[in-house]
């Protein structure tokens, strides 16, 4: 079963986030942690977007639990 990501609270929520950190790096010049933490703040929506492009809820489910991974990341 496929969702409409663009709909989702969540994922809309995790785009503004990806933007607002990759915003705030923008003139950093450390960039490892730079590139590190737009990847990981990139990765959130984009894996909520691929879960919902899969077939089955228990692959939704597994691309939901890689985003939360990635906000994990992203926070620490």
């Amino acid at each position: 079963m496929k969702h409409n990501f663009e709909k989702l609270t969540i994922w809309k929520d995790a785009v503004d986030l990806a933007v607002k950190v990759i915003m705030s790096v923008k003139d950093s010049t450390n960039y490892s942690l730079k590139d590190q933490l737009t990847r990981s703040s990139v990765s959130v929506p984009s894996n909520i977007a691929e879960g919902c492009e899969r077939q089955t809820e228990k692959e939704f489910s597994r691309y939901l639990s890689i985003a939360g991974g990635s906000s994990g990341e992203v926070r620490t």
